[in-house]
C-alpha cells in the first residue's frame, strides 16, 4: 500500500484537495491537530497549542488513525500531515518533543509507513483566520519552511503542489503519486 503525505502551509488548501480526492474513491486520513484543537476549545481551552501535552495528544491520535487506516482497502492513502509535520509543529511553537512523538518518528522510519514523495500544497499568498488557523502569512511562510527543513532532514522529497484552480492541484497530486508509484 502506499501512502502519501499532504501536507504544507496553513491555509494552502489541503482540506479541499482531500474532499476532491476523497469523492474520487481514495483513502483519507484526516489531520489530528485541527481536531485536538476544535475539541480542547470546546472544552474551554482558547489556546490549547500553549498546553505541554498538545504535541503528544496530536502524535497518539495520528497514529491511531494511520493504524485504522492500514485496515482500510485501496492501493493509496492520502494522510493530511504526519507525525513529521507534528514535528515541525512542535519546533515552530517551541515545544519540546515529547517522547510519544519521538517514538512515533522512530516507529514511522523503522516500518516505512509513507511514501518518501510528500505532495506538499504552496502557499496561495494569504492565509485566511479561523478558530484553529490562528497565523500570520509571515508565520505561515516561515512555518512552510520548518516543514520542508523537518522532510528533507529525514530524506523525504517535498514535491510542490503550485497554487492555482483546485482541479489543478488535484490532478498535480494524482501525477505526482502516480509518478512516484
Amino acid at each position: 500500500m502506499k501512502r502519501y503525505i499532504l501536507t504544507g502551509t496553513p491555509g494552502a488548501g489541503k482540506t479541499a484537495i482531500l474532499r476532491w480526492l476523497e469523492l474520487d474513491g481514495h483513502t483519507v486520513v484526516e489531520e489530528a491537530a485541527t481536531d485536538v484543537i476544535a475539541l480542547r476549545q470546546a472544552r474551554g481551552d482558547d489556546e490549547p497549542w500553549t498546553s505541554p501535552s498538545f504535541v503528544a495528544d496530536i502524535a497518539g491520535l495520528q497514529r491511531r488513525r494511520q493504524e485504522r487506516a492500514a485496515a482500510l482497502p485501496g492501493d493509496v492513502q492520502f494522510y493530511d500531515r504526519s507525525p513529521i509535520c507534528t514535528y515541525a509543529l512542535a519546533t515552530y511553537l517551541g515545544h519540546p518533543v515529547p517522547p510519544a512523538l519521538t517514538r512515533e518518528l522512530e516507529r514511522v522510519e523503522e516500518q516505512r509507513i509513507y511514501d518518501r514523495t510528500v505532495l506538499f500544497v504552496c502557499s496561495p499568498g494569504f492565509v485566511t483566520p479561523t478558530a484553529a488557523r490562528r497565523i500570520t502569512y509571515e508565520e505561515a511562510l516561515r512555518f512552510e519552511r520548518i516543514h520542508r527543513d523537518a522532510y528533507a532532514s529525514l530524506g523525504y522529497e517535498c514535491v510542490p503542489i503550485s497554487p492555482g484552480p483546485l482541479a489543478d492541484r488535484v490532478t498535480a497530486v494524482k501525477k505526482a503519486a502516480l509518478r512516484a508509484d
